[in-house]
C-alpha cells in the first residue's frame, strides 16, 4: 500500500513539460530507424549514389576510362574480347566490351550517373509542377480549378512513349538552336523535360484532392479571417501539411524514371554512344549474350537492384508516414 501512495506521489510531482507530444516528423523518423528494409535499401541506394558523385575519382583510382578503346584486350581477328568472362582480369574485374575493350565496370558507374542525373532532375520537376498546379487547383474555385483540371486530363490523354519517340528529333534540336550544347546535353534535357511535363498532373491530383480538405480546417478559415493574403495561406499554412504525400510520391517515382530511362535508351531515344547508359549497354548486350552472357546480366541486375531499393524505401517511407499505421 505504501509503495502505490509513493508512487502516486511522485507521479504528481513530475513535471508536466517532461512530458511530451510527438510530431509526425518524430514519429515517422522513429518507425523508420526501427525498419530494417528501409535501412538496408537506403545504405545500397546511398552506396550508389556516391560511386555516381565520385565515378571520375573511382575511375581515376583504378586506372580505368569508360571511354578509352584498347585493341589489347580483343582478338584482332574478330574483336571478341581475351579471356574468359568477356575479358575479365584484375585491370578489367567485370569484363570489357566486344569491338571496343571499353571497360565495362567505367562504364557502368558512368551510366549510373546519367541515370540518376535524369531521374532526380525529372522528379524535381515533377514534384514543383505538380505540388504548385495541384495546391492551386485544390484551393481556387471555379474556372481555376476547372481550366487546370482540363489542362491536367489533356496531358494524360497523350500516349506518352509515342509523343517522346515521335519528337526526339524535333525537340532536341530545337534545344540546341536555344543554346542548348548538341548532343546528348540537349538529349538529356530533353528527356528530363518530356518526363517532368508528362509526369506532373498525377501528383497535381494527389495534392489537389489533399488541399480540398485541408482548405476547410480550422486553421485555414483562421487565416483567411485574419487577413492573410492567397500566397501566404497556400505556401505558409497548407503547402507545410502536404509534405508527407509528396514525399511519398517522389520517392515511388525515382525508380520509375530510372527504369524509363533504360527503356528510352535501349530504344535509342536516350543517351546515344559513346556516353554510357543502362539502356544503351543493355540493348548492344544483345548481340552477344548468347556468347557472353555477363554482357547482358551485369547491367540488368545493377538496374534492378537500384529499382527495388528505390521501391522498398519508397514504401517504407509511406508506412512510416501513414498515421493510421499500427505504433512499432
Amino acid at each position: 500500500m505504501s509503495q502505490v501512495v509513493e508512487t502516486e506521489s511522485r507521479a504528481s510531482e513530475a513535471d508536466p513539460s517532461d512530458v511530451k507530444g510527438r510530431s509526425l516528423t518524430q514519429i515517422a523518423w522513429g518507425r523508420l530507424r526501427r525498419d530494417k528494409t528501409f535501412i538496408v535499401s537506403t545504405i545500397i541506394l546511398a552506396f550508389f549514389l556516391l560511386a555516381a558523385i565520385f565515378a571520375p575519382v573511382i575511375t581515376g583510382f583504378l586506372g580505368v576510362d569508360p571511354y578509352s578503346l584498347d585493341p589489347d584486350v580483343l582478338d584482332p581477328a574478330g574483336g571478341k574480347p581475351i579471356g574468359p568472362w568477356g575479358g575479365a582480369s584484375w585491370e578489367h574485374p567485370l569484363g570489357v566490351e566486344w569491338g571496343t575493350g571499353r571497360d565495362i565496370f567505367a562504364r557502368l558507374i558512368y551510366g549510373l550517373r546519367i541515370s540518376l542525373l535524369i531521374a532526380f532532375s525529372a522528379t524535381i520537376l515533377v514534384v514543383i509542377l505538380g505540388t504548385l498546379f495541384g495546391i492551386i487547383s485544390g484551393y481556387a474555385r471555379g474556372w481555376v480549378d476547372a481550366s487546370i483540371g482540363r489542362l491536367m486530363d489533356l496531358i494524360l490523354a497523350f500516349p506518352f512513349f509515342l509523343i517522346i519517340l515521335a519528337l526526339s528529333g524535333t525537340m532536341t534540336q530545337r534545344l540546341t538552336d536555344l543554346g542548348v550544347p548538341e548532343g546528348n546535353a540537349s538529349r538529356i534535357t530533353y528527356l528530363i523535360l518530356v518526363l517532368g511535363i508528362f509526369g506532373w498532373p498525377y501528383l497535381a491530383r494527389i495534392v489537389r484532392g489533399e488541399v480540398l480538405s485541408l482548405r476547410e480546417r480550422e486553421f485555414v478559415e483562421s487565416a483567411v479571417s485574419l487577413g492573410a493574403s492567397t500566397p501566404r495561406i497556400l505556401f505558409r499554412e497548407i503547402l507545410p501539411n502536404l509534405w508527407a504525400p509528396i514525399l511519398v510520391y517522389a520517392t515511388l517515382l525515382l525508380p520509375v524514371y530510372v527504369a524509363t530511362e533504360a527503356v528510352l535508351s535501349f530504344l535509342g531515344v536516350g543517351v546515344l554512344p559513346p556516353d554510357p547508359s543502362f539502356g544503351a549497354m543493355l540493348g548492344a548486350s544483345t548481340q552477344y549474350w548468347t556468347l557472353v552472357p555477363s554482357y547482358l546480366f551485369i547491367p540488368g541486375t545493377l538496374l534492378v537492384i537500384i529499382v527495388v531499393a528505390f521501391n522498398l524505401a519508397g514504401d517504407s517511407v509511406r508506412d512510416a508516414l501513414d498515421p493510421k499505421a499500427a505504433k512499432r
